[in-house]
């Protein structure tokens, strides 16, 4: 193992939040951690030292077992559900569109802070004790400085991994959720959020809508200003489109080639309709020029809009269908335009 102290994810020195009602034990510890390059946050029982830890979130918790007020095991147990309600509260407000379990859940499970537990020594119950109560290692009295310094080290080395393992989950989790080109979410994305929210919705009997709306004539402005040209248009329709949508329920994705889609959840078709206009609005006010067009000088949307609520007999697939007629019929009766399709009985 490396003899390099750890910083932290801030490159700011680890803080160690140290617990201990023995005054000359908690010099002790300050001074060798401190000369060892860590910050050290004092507190004198259990219930101080879960005070602190909401309010600082220290790198490492190093708890002395036996305290007044509350002791150490008592802590540590508040220390590990403090743990899983925030992973709770993360599965709860996680939307399962993702195929995983999403950035926000990973990082609630690497979110554990590490605890060394100080024990006494010729307590071997104790020990077990520290274990059961979550303690990720444990140090017994008197204290051995080398011993401390090589398991405050390899915890805090630990955490770092962890943290360091959550940044690239959610590099990956970037990479498999969202377009390259515009930014926005992409095919795949889109059919997992559209599943998810069609069996949320069943279940509360609530609107979906879905609009696809489609670059009037691209092929033909790709052929006039060529594809780097035809990258950036979609760029920016695709931004136009994200800053328009309002409620973060609300999904914007590349459905293919110059086609977009948007995903509404309990959205009624006037609701729907009103945001589809203003895309389309977003769009013109671009003014990205656009000669070969025979409708518009600049480029413009054609748009189809639909709106259901979802049952559990009927399928996803059946939205995007009536969108896509929509769609088509936008296009074809002169595209730069808006159909509707009402779904709902």
């Amino acid at each position: 193992m490396s003899g390099e102290k750890p910083t932290s994810i801030s490159n700011k020195p680890p803080l160690i939040l140290l617990a201990d009602d023995d005054k000359l034990i908690r010099v002790l510890l300050r001074e060798f951690l401190e000369k060892e390059g860590y910050r050290v946050l004092e507190v004198t029982n259990g219930k101080e030292c879960l005070e602190a830890f909401l309010t600082v979130k220290p790198d490492l918790v190093v708890l002395d077992a036996i305290m007044p007020v509350m002791d150490g095991f008592a802590c540590c147990k508040q220390l590990i559900q403090i743990a899983r309600n925030n992973l709770a509260i993360a599965l709860a407000n996680f939307d399962t569109g993702g195929s995983s379990l999403g950035t926000t859940v990973i990082s609630k499970l690497w979110e554990r802070t590490p605890i060394l537990m100080i024990t006494g020594l010729e307590d071997p119950d104790l020990v077990d004790r520290a274990f059961e109560a979550g303690a990720s290692d444990f140090v017994t009295k008197p204290i051995h400085l080398g011993i401390l310094r090589q398991r405050v080290r390899r915890l805090l080395q630990q955490a770092q991994l962890y943290k360091q393992l959550e940044a690239a989950n959610k590099a990956l989790q970037h990479l498999a959720n969202v377009d390259g080109l515009t930014g926005v979410a992409n095919r795949r994305r889109f059919n997992d959020y559209l599943n998810s929210q069609w069996l949320t919705l069943a279940s509360e009997r609530s609107p979906l809508s879905l609009i696809l709306c489609d670059i009037d004539f691209f092929k033909l402005y790709n052929d006039k200003y060529g594809h780097p040209a035809g990258d950036t248009c979609l760029q920016k329709v695709g931004t136009v489109l994200s800053e328009t949508v309002q409620n973060s329920q609300d999904l914007v994705a590349r459905y293919g080639g110059e086609e977009f889609a948007v995903i509404m959840p309990n959205t009624q078709m006037g609701g729907a309709v009103h945001f589809a206009a203003a895309m389309q609005a977003g769009v013109r006010e671009l003014e990205i020029l656009h000669e070969p067009s025979t409708i518009s000088r600049y480029v413009t949307l054609s748009l189809g809009v639909a709106t259901t609520i979802p049952t559990f007999e009927s399928e996803p697939s059946s939205l995007i269908q009536e969108a896509d007629k929509a769609l088509y019929k936008a296009k074809a009766e002169g595209r730069n335009r808006i159909i509707l399709k009402q779904m709902l009985d």
